[in-house]
């Protein structure tokens, strides 16, 4: 199994009006295929390519002291030269 290096990571507290403008914003340099990412002086630029995998995850943790932690997640793969296939909807 590969090493795996974090090249950018961020997590903040932000209203779901807030992730939703996110979103969005991050849906439209989706379609222009670069996504630069700033965080003070952090910054990475991701070049996207036309196919990649796109993962979906719910899940419920219990924990101790907070109650259950519910948690969506949205995970887009690739690999240099790579072209998965394979249809996701929205309901």
């Amino acid at each position: 199994m590969g090493r795996e290096i974090t090249l950018f990571s961020s997590k903040e507290a932000k209203s779901r009006g807030e992730i939703a403008t996110f979103l969005r914003g991050l849906a439209d340099r989706l379609d222009a295929a670069e996504v630069i990412l700033r965080k003070g002086q952090d910054e990475i630029v991701l070049s996207l390519p036309d196919r990649m995998m796109l993962e979906f995850k719910v899940e419920d943790e219990e924990k101790r002291h907070k109650g259950i932690q519910h948690s969506l997640e949205v995970e887009m793969k690739w690999y240099d030269g790579d072209a998965p296939t394979g249809p996701v909807e929205l309901g």
